[in-house]
């Protein structure tokens, strides 16, 4: 039988979904499973959106432009105007979701064998994004202790060599939910200028930040334009995961026409996930505010819950809708499976996605989970009781 390659064996699982045969088995059991592992918002999608596919009026669906439909990035680019982003349809591509644009602007930015430095824990998915495009991830360790603020500028530039070509942040970063404040861009943009790098900044979360603080884009760094390539997604925004519909932008031309013929291979982003983003940019304001009422309350709810939990550390997100928690166990990734192999309170268990995945550092994140905080408080609460129970009985707690 011939082998499968090389970079098919080096592709890491996803820590996110790994454990899902263990959450259906639990499932055939008839256990209730509540989902903590994955960012899938139960928040339902804006109608304006769910509306515009009912009421189709087309007869083919066809290609689009590899770029995606026009229509679509000139109301696009409205919206980023409204929120003090300044940008042009020609300036962005139109993606098979947020990851398609990471995938994208890896492939026309950095060769085979350079390194991208990101802080971790940073989203796993990134690891798969650099085997496929034959990159290096370069960590640079934040700390739960300092609740994941960004590393200092000098631990940054010890990473620095000569196959360094960008850095990556996710702001608000999944799995943290740190918010990067304009100070730490601005530091950022210091790096990028002076050894003139890419830097690659994920915005998917952009309209979760909580308690008043404002969300600032590494767009509007002055003086980087052309080293700066936006990633972005409706899936969290709208939530409206399943249409996949991303896209990257950025001031820097020769990155666009060089991400435009990737995107001619692979022909053109989903056609009727065009139709819905593009309707959904007529979302009403309040459907935001009442979206950030409710995360903010069921985030507060989570805190204080797990912080009352003996042994548990749980810091305070100031974004995105995810926390990485300590937890007193020996290995997370053992007690992740074993909730599900193993426990069950009143024929009910949690699935939580450990934190080690999200680290490149060995070792690291060991006693970690990310949390997301995605269920409405009646199952946050009923999901914080059974993992304190569990807690309590875990035969690895430490």
């Amino acid at each position: 039988m011939p082998s499968i390659s090389e970079k098919g064996k080096s592709m890491p699982a996803s820590p996110i979904r790994k454990l899902v045969p263990y959450a259906e088995e639990a499932k055939r059991k008839g256990r209730k499973v509540y989902h903590l592992n994955i960012g899938q918002p139960d928040i339902p999608t804006p109608e304006v959106a769910l509306n515009a596919l009912r009421n189709i009026n087309l007869k083919v669906l066809e290609y689009s432009h590899s770029a995606g439909n026009e229509s679509y990035r000139r109301k696009l680019s409205t919206y980023y105007k409204k929120i003090g982003i300044n940008i042009e349809h020609t300036e962005m591509l139109i993606t098979t979701g947020g990851s398609e644009a990471i995938l994208f602007a890896f492939m026309s930015c950095v060769n085979p064998g350079d390194e991208v430095i990101t802080p971790e824990p940073f989203y796993a998915n990134y690891n798969g994004f650099a085997t496929t495009a034959g990159i290096k991830i370069v960590p640079v360790t934040s700390y739960i202790k300092e609740d994941f603020a960004l590393p200092p500028i000098k631990d940054i530039e010890k990473k620095i060599t000569s196959k360094t070509k960008g850095i990556i942040i996710c702001n608000p970063n999944n799995p943290t939910g740190y918010l990067y404040s304009k100070e730490e861009l601005l530091h950022l943009k210091e790096i990028v200028k002076k050894h003139d790098l890419f830097l690659f900044s994920d915005e998917a979360y952009r309209e979760f930040c909580y308690d008043g603080a404002e969300h600032f884009s590494a767009m509007n760094l002055e003086g980087i334009e052309n080293n700066v390539v936006m990633l972005d997604s409706v899936s969290k925004r709208y939530s409206e995961c399943g249409i996949r519909i991303g896209a990257l932008i950025t001031k820097n031309k020769e990155v666009i026409s060089t991400a435009l013929k990737f995107a001619q291979a692979r022909l053109s982003p989903p056609g009727l996930g065009q139709l819905a983003a593009e309707a959904s940019i007529d979302t009403p304001d309040e459907y935001f505010k009442e979206v950030n009422r409710e995360y903010t309350a069921r985030r507060n709810y989570m805190v204080e819950a797990l912080n009352k939990i003996p042994g548990v550390y749980c810091p305070k997100p100031k974004g995105a809708f995810y926390t990485v928690v300590r937890l007193p166990v020996d290995d997370a990734d053992k007690f992740a499976k074993w909730l599900l192999e193993d426990f069950e309170y009143n024929n009910q268990t949690v699935m939580v996605a450990p934190a080690s995945g999200f680290y490149s550092t060995p070792g690291s994140g060991k006693n970690e989970v990310r949390i997301a905080y995605v269920l409405k408080i009646d199952d946050l609460k009923n999901a914080m009781m059974i993992l304190a129970e569990a807690l309590k009985v875990y035969p690895g707690r430490v």
